[in-house]
C-alpha cells in the first residue's frame, strides 16, 4: 500500500483514466500524500505514453485494469468507491450514468464520497456534449482573444490557461473545498469542474480592470499584454530574448537608470513617451547577450530576466537551489507544489505499467477482483476451422 506524508494522507482517491487536465489532477492530489489509483481500460497498456518514468502526470499513483463496458468491471468500481474518498471523471457528459458509475450510482454506495467531473464545457448548457481542447475553450471566454501582439493573430499560451489553469487546477479546489465539507457534514457532493468556467475565473483582474476603462478590449495595447513598453519582452544581440517587468515606479527607475537610457523615470506613464521609449530599449537590449543582461540585472529589483528555455530552466541556479524541478530517470519534471512545513508534500514514484497494481489494490481495499479473471487477459482465441 502506498502511504504519503502530505497533507492528504489517508485521503483515497479513484481516477478514471484519461488525458489532460483530469491525470493533472490526480497527479497534485498524490504529491499531496493522497492514496491515488488510476482505473485504465483493457488495451491502454499498448499505448507508446502509457507508465514509466516519462509518464509524469500518472506518477505516485497505482494502476487498476477494468472494463467499465462490462457489468463485472462497472460493479468491481462501485466496491473501491465504497472505499474512496474522493472519484475523478474526465468523460462527456452522460458517459457514467450510462455506465451505471455515474454520481447516483457511486452516492448510493458510499454518501460521503466527492464525485469531481472534469469537462470542458461542463455538465450543461448548449456545448455540454461538444467535443472541444483547451484552444476552443479559452477561445470561447475571451482569454485566447486577450493574447498577442497588437495588430496580430492571438497567441497560444500553450495549454495551460485551459487545462491546467482552469481546468485541473479548479477541479482540485473543488475537490478539497467539497472534502472538507464532507467532514464537516459527513455528506459528499458532485463538483462539476469546467475549464471554460475556470478559465473565466482566471480572468476575474481583467474582467475588473475593463468594467474600470483600465483595460481595452483588444490585443497587445494593455498592461499586462506587451503594450506598456516596461512590461515586454525584448530581443538581445543573441537572437534570445529578456522579459522587462518594471511596472512600479521605484523598478522603472532602476531600469533607467542601469541601462542609461536618459529618458526622465518621472514620466513614466507618459503615453506621449512610449513610442521613443520602445524604440530605446529594443536598440538598448540589441547591444547584448541575453546573459550579458541578465548578469547585469540579476539581484537588481530592476524585474529584468532572461526568457530560458524549458531545458535551460531545469538548471537556473535559483530554481535548482529550490529544486522546483528536478530529474528522474532522465526525465525532468517539476517537484511537488506548493510546500507545507508540518506536513511535507513529494512527488510520488515513477507511473507504473499499466494494470501493474491490480491485485495489489483489491487486496490492500478489501474488494475482490471481478470473476477472478486475470489482470491482462488473453484475447480469446479463434476457434479453429475444420479442414
Amino acid at each position: 500500500m502506498t502511504t504519503g506524508t502530505g497533507p492528504l494522507a489517508g485521503c483515497r482517491v479513484v481516477e478514471l483514466g484519461g488525458i489532460g487536465p483530469g491525470p493533472f489532477a490526480g497527479m497534485l492530489l498524490a504529491d499531496l500524500g493522497a492514496e491515488a489509483v488510476r482505473v485504465d481500460r483493457p488495451g491502454r497498456a499498448d499505448e507508446p505514453d502509457a507508465g514509466g518514468p516519462a509518464d509524469v502526470l500518472n506518477r505516485g499513483k497505482r494502476s487498476v485494469v477494468l472494463d467499465l463496458k462490462d457489468p463485472a468491471g462497472a460493479a468491481a468500481l462501485l466496491q473501491l468507491v465504497e472505499r474512496a474518498d474522493v472519484l475523478i471523471e474526465g468523460f462527456r457528459p452522460g458517459v457514467t450514468e450510462r455506465l451505471g458509475i455515474g454520481p447516483h450510482d457511486c452516492l448510493a454506495r458510499n454518501p460521503r464520497l466527492v464525485y469531481g467531473r472534469m469537462t470542458g464545457w461542463g455538465q450543461d448548457g448548449p456545448l455540454a456534449a461538444a467535443a472541444g481542447h483547451d484552444i476552443t475553450y479559452i477561445a470561447l471566454t475571451g482569454a485566447l482573444g486577450a493574447m498577442g501582439e497588437a495588430g496580430g493573430p492571438p497567441q497560444i499560451p500553450l495549454n495551460l490557461v485551459g487545462d491546467f489553469g482552469g481546468g485541473g487546477a479548479y477541479l482540485v479546489i473543488g475537490v478539497l473545498a467539497a472534502l472538507h465539507a464532507a467532514t464537516r457534514t459527513g455528506k459528499g457532493q458532485v463538483v462539476d469542474a469546467a475549464i471554460v468556467d475556470g478559465t473565466a475565473h482566471l480572468l476575474a483582474s481583467t474582467f475588473a480592470k475593463l468594467a474600470r476603462d483600465e483595460w481595452s478590449d483588444e490585443r497587445g495595447v494593455n498592461r499586462f499584454d506587451g503594450g506598456w513598453p516596461f512590461y515586454a519582452v525584448y530581443e538581445t544581440r543573441d537572437g534570445r530574448h529578456v522579459a522587462v517587468g518594471a511596472l512600479e515606479r521605484k523598478f522603472y527607475r532602476r531600469l533607467v537608470e542601469l541601462l542609461d537610457l536618459g529618458v526622465d523615470p518621472d514620466r513614466q506613464h507618459d503615453r506621449s513617451t512610449w513610442p521613443q521609449l520602445r524604440q530605446l530599449l529594443e536598440k538598448r537590449f540589441a547591444e547584448r547577450t541575453r546573459d550579458e543582461w541578465a548578469a547585469l540585472f540579476e539581484g537588481t529589483d530592476a524585474c529584468v530576466a532572461p526568457v530560458l528555455s524549458l531545458t535551460e530552466a531545469a538548471t537556473h541556479p535559483h530554481l535548482a537551489a529550490r529544486a522546483s524541478l528536478f530529474t528522474r530517470d532522465g526525465v525532468v519534471q517539476p517537484a511537488a507544489a506548493p510546500r507545507f512545513s508540518g506536513t511535507p508534500s513529494s512527488a510520488g514514484r515513477v507511473a507504473p505499467e499499466v494494470g501493474a497494481d491490480t491485485r495489489e489494490v483489491f487486496r490492500d481495499w478489501g474488494v475482490r477482483f471481478p470473476d477472478d479473471r486475470p489482470e491482462h487477459p488473453e484475447q480469446p482465441k479463434q476457434p479453429e476451422q475444420p479442414e
